[in-house]
C-alpha cells in the first residue's frame, strides 16, 4: 500500500454536517417549495421555464459526478481512488432527479408548444415531428434515462461501498462492466435527454450536436463541483493524506481542458448555423441577439470561456485553493445562465432579467441537491478504504 509513515498520515473523519449547513440546505428548500407553489398559484407560465431550467442545472450537476465516476472505471484509473467517493456521493441526487422529472409532467403544456394541437395544426413543420415530440413518448423517454441512471448508480456505487467491507476485487472489476454499460446508455439518453427538454422548447429549431453542448455543460459544471467538495474535505481536516494538491492538480487540469471543449462546441454550433444561414436553424441565435439576451450570450463567451481558460492556464492557478474556488464558483454561476439562455428566450414576453422565481427555484433544488449530499457523506466512509488501487492514490505526483 505505503510507507509506514504514510499510513500513520491517513485520516478519515466521520461526516458530521455542521448545522448551519443542515440550516441552509433546509432553508434553501423551503424558499424553494414557496417559489413553486406561489407559482403554480399565481404566474404557472413564467414559474415553470425557471423550475426547468434549477432542475436540469443541478440535474447535470449530479450526472457530472456520475460520468466522472464510471470514467475511472473504464480507465482502471489509480491515481483518482482516493477522490471517487465524492464524485459518487453526487450522484445520491438521482431520487430527487427521478421526481423531479415525474413534476416537470405537470407543466408540459407551459413549456412545450408542440403539446398544443393549435400549434400542431398550424405548423406543418411541428406536425411533421409528433411521431417523436409527444408526451406519452417524451414521458417514457424522460423514465428511461432517470430510472436507468439510477440503477446504474445503484450498482456502481453500491458496489463501491460494499468494498469498503471485505475489499475484494471482484466490485472494481464488475465495475468495469457496468461503467462501459452506463457510458454507452448515457451517450444515447443524455443526448434525448437534453433535446426533450431544451432543444424541442423551440420545436422548429434543430442542431446537431445539441447533446454534446449540454453534454460539454455539464461535466465542466460537475468536475467544478467536484473540485469544491474535494477543497472542502480537505481544507475542514475530514480527509488527511488520502488525496492532496497533486489531485486538486489533476481535476482541474480536466476542468480546463473541458472549458476548451465547451467552447469548440459551442463555437462548431454557431459556425455551423451561421454558414449555412437556413431559416429554421438561424432563429435560434436571432432569438438570443435581442431583450437583454445578447449581453448574456457575449458574457458567456467571456465567462464561461475567455475567464476560466486564462484563470486555469497557469500551473500555480491549480495549486491555489482560493484562486481555483472562485474559478469553479465563476463556472458554476455561467453553467446556470446558460441553461437559463437555452430555455428562457423561448418564451414570448419573458426577458433576461433574474426575478422571484429564478431565485427561489434555484436556491430550492441546491438545498435538495445539499441534503442528499450530506445524507450521502453522513451513512458512508467519505473515502473508498478497501480500492485495491488505493496505493497508486496514496502514491499519486503531478510533475506538469
Amino acid at each position: 500500500m505505503a510507507t509506514q509513515s504514510h499510513k500513520e498520515e491517513l485520516h478519515i473523519s466521520k461526516f458530521e454536517a455542521p448545522q448551519s449547513m443542515k440550516t441552509i440546505a433546509f432553508a434553501f428548500t423551503g424558499i424553494g417549495l414557496i417559489g413553486f407553489l406561489v407559482g403554480i398559484i399565481k404566474n404557472p407560465e413564467a414559474m415553470w421555464p425557471n423550475y426547468l431550467t434549477a432542475f436540469f442545472f443541478v440535474s447535470c450537476l449530479a450526472l457530472g459526478g456520475m460520468f466522472f465516476t464510471v470514467i475511472q472505471h473504464v480507465a482502471k484509473a489509480g491515481w483518482s481512488a482516493g477522490i471517487r467517493r465524492l464524485s459518487e456521493a453526487m450522484t445520491s441526487f438521482f431520487p430527487v432527479m427521478v421526481v423531479g422529472s415525474l413534476v416537470l409532467i405537470a407543466g408540459i403544456k407551459y413549456l412545450y408548444s408542440w403539446a398544443d394541437a393549435a400549434v400542431i395544426a398550424d405548423s406543418p413543420m411541428v406536425a411533421a415531428k409528433t411521431a417523436y415530440l409527444n408526451v406519452p413518448f417524451l414521458v417514457l423517454r424522460m423514465l428511461i434515462f432517470g430510472i436507468g441512471a439510477l440503477l446504474f448508480a445503484r450498482k456502481i456505487i453500491g458496489n463501491s461501498l460494499k468494498q469498503d467491507s471485505d475489499g475484494a476485487e471482484v466490485y472494481t472489476n464488475q465495475n468495469v462492466g457496468f461503467s462501459i454499460g452506463y457510458i454507452l446508455f448515457f451517450a444515447i439518453f443524455f443526448s434525448l435527454f437534453s433535446m426533450d427538454l431544451l432543444m424541442s422548447l423551440l420545436p422548429t429549431w434543430y442542431s446537431t450536436i445539441f447533446g454534446i453542448y449540454c453534454f460539454s455543460g455539464m461535466f465542466q459544471s460537475g468536475l467544478a463541483f467536484l473540485i469544491l467538495i474535494m477543497l472542502y474535505m480537505r481544507n475542514t481536516g475530514k480527509i488527511k493524506g488520502y488525496f492532496g494538491m497533486d489531485h486538486v492538480h489533476d481535476v482541474g487540469k480536466f476542468l480546463k481542458g473541458f472549458t476548451v471543449f465547451w467552447a469548440y462546441i459551442a463555437f462548431s454550433q454557431f459556425m455551423l448555423i451561421w454558414y449555412a444561414n437556413i431559416p429554421e436553424e438561424t432563429e435560434f441565435y436571432l432569438m438570443r441577439s435581442h431583450g437583454g439576451w445578447m449581453t448574456v450570450s457575449m458574457a458567456l463567451l467571456i465567462f464561461k470561456f475567455i475567464v476560466p481558460f486564462l484563470a486555469l492556464l497557469p500551473r500555480d492557478a491549480k495549486r491555489n485553493t482560493v484562486h481555483l474556488s472562485l474559478v469553479c464558483v465563476l463556472i458554476l454561476f455561467m453553467q446556470y445562465l446558460d441553461i437559463y439562455w437555452l430555455v428562457l428566450p423561448n418564451f414570448e414576453g419573458i426577458r433576461a432579467v433574474t426575478g422571484f422565481y429564478e431565485i427561489t427555484l434555484l436556491l430550492g433544488f441546491l438545498g435538495l441537491f445539499l441534503l442528499t449530499l450530506i445524507k450521502f457523506f453522513s451513512k458512508n466512509n467519505i473515502v473508498a478504504i478497501k480500492d485495491p488501487r488505493m496505493h497508486e492514490s496514496l502514491s499519486h505526483h503531478v510533475t506538469y
